[in-house]
């Protein structure tokens, strides 16, 4: 394994060093100030989870400004320029129920390490971020600093309120037509409801990976990632649109992780299946078609586990996974990453830019999981038929002109449902609600 880093890496530096046949992102550089760009995101935020069987529920309801100010490269042969990202924000109403990943919580936790009155009461605002350096020579970037990450294999949770934060370095080269190659380290991991800025304690995630586009129709994708004393992990993609008549299309879609988990990092695993401190690997791939005519679009969708405990965003200290690292089709508030399990799914989408509202959008979806190993909290398994299944819904509509432009309202609702055997080893059954608002403002 070490061998094939070694040589991702190599082949990124040697494509940063050759000349190319098309034109370099550098030598076009208007300069530090000419280039930057600035932009403030004001969210209002919802989660409500009504939980069933006697778990408590969750709701949590917040608002915050997302800013992100970046700024152009110098000109020359080697480019500088520097970054910010941040977030400030603050509750609203008393969120005595939250719990959902949206609202941190106050330690509440004395010399002796015991929890002290109030332990547990969420912040009533909060602020985070950091900022970053970049250099880029060619079509090469190199960037340093806290950033949100949008890699297979290690990808910042944006689905909350805020995004999660890692703290490292990532280059991106695209010096050969169609090719992006990926490197990078990072150190710290802050979650999208914690306040310290490696709340999550990670130790060290070294990532690389490659993404071709072969053509018009045809791309593929590879990433790994290696946690120090967590987890390997593998990602592949290929994905292929091919034209029909009458201005319809059908797009093929092949994905897939393989992961294996250091020996003693297991205890916190899905269904795993074994001592807590075996040896447990896991595959998960998934195959989907997707229609397309006009205004509908169709999705049909087969997914399936093997291994000896589910796909697991590695629950625990020092994993660097806020819960979005799993870029599969049957992904909603379930992912149907249960051990052994296999799922299908029927998604449709209408655009209703085709009755005269353009930029409101509805989707629809049911997922239905079969074959569930379902065990203990000592890996012992008590069913081998546990079934999951979920009706997911969600509205949203994006403003497409005048003072408002990108402004968008989005209202998602997931009934998710569980066999008995299946409560505590996953989600539990759950209704939930998210309702988020959206103003983006560009400040330059």
């Amino acid at each position: 394994m070490q061998k094939a880093k070694k040589l991702t890496l190599a082949v990124l530096i040697q494509a940063a060093l050759i000349s190319t046949a098309y034109a370099s992102e550098q030598s076009e550089s208007k300069g530090f100030v000419e280039d930057a760009e600035g932009s403030v995101l004001f969210r209002t935020g919802y989660l409500s989870r009504d939980k069933k069987n006697g778990v408590d529920d969750t709701s949590s309801f917040a608002q915050t400004a997302i800013v992100n100010l970046d700024s152009g490269y110098t000109q020359g042969l080697i480019g500088f320029g520097v970054g910010v990202v941040g977030d400030a924000s603050f509750k609203l109403g008393e969120n005595k129920h939250a719990g959902n990943g949206m609202i941190p919580r106050e330690t509440g936790l004395n010399s002796q390490g015991q929890l002290t009155k109030g332990a547990g009461d969420t912040y009533d605002h909060w602020t985070r971020g950091g900022a970053n350096v970049k250099a880029r020579v060619s079509n090469t970037d190199v960037r340093y600093g806290t950033q949100v990450l949008d890699l297979p294999v290690l990808a910042s949770n944006t689905a909350r309120l805020v995004p999660e934060y890692f703290d490292g370095f990532l280059v991106t080269s695209r010096e050969i037509k169609g090719l992006e190659l990926t490197a990078g380290k990072f150190t710290k991991n802050q979650y999208s409801d914690q306040i310290n800025s490696d709340g999550n304690e990670l130790d060290r995630a070294v990532v690389w990976g490659a993404k071709y586009k072969v053509n018009d129709a045809l791309n593929t994708a590879y990433y790994g990632v290696d946690i120090k004393d967590k987890l390997e992990r593998h990602y592949a993609n290929v994905n292929f649109k091919q034209s029909l008549a009458n201005n319809s299309s059908l797009t093929y879609d092949f994905s897939g992780y393989h992961t294996e988990w250091d020996r003693g990092a297991n205890s916190n695993l899905y269904s795993f299946i074994g001592p807590a401190d075996g040896d447990y690997q896991n595959s998960i791939w998934a195959v989907s078609g997707t229609y397309n005519k006009g205004p509908h679009n169709v999705m049909l969708a087969y997914q399936q586990n093997s291994g000896n405990t589910g796909y697991d965003y590695g629950l625990g200290r020092g994993v660097g996974d806020g819960h979005q690292t799993i870029y599969m089709p049957n992904s909603y508030l379930s992912d149907f990453i249960g051990n052994d399990e296999k799922s299908a799914q029927i998604q449709y989408t209408y655009d209703f830019g085709a009755m005269n509202v353009p930029g409101l959008t509805w989707t629809s979806a049911f997922v239905y999981g079969w074959d569930i190993k379902a065990t203990d909290n000592k890996g012992t398994m008590i069913s081998d038929n546990a079934q999951e299944r979920e009706f997911f819904n969600q509205v949203k509509y994006t403003v497409q002109s005048g003072f408002a432009k990108d402004a968008s309202l989005r209202l998602r609702n997931s009934y998710y449902r569980a066999s008995n055997d299946y409560q505590n080893n996953y989600i539990g059954d759950t209704n939930e609600w998210r309702i988020f608002l959206d103003i983006p403002v560009k400040l330059f």
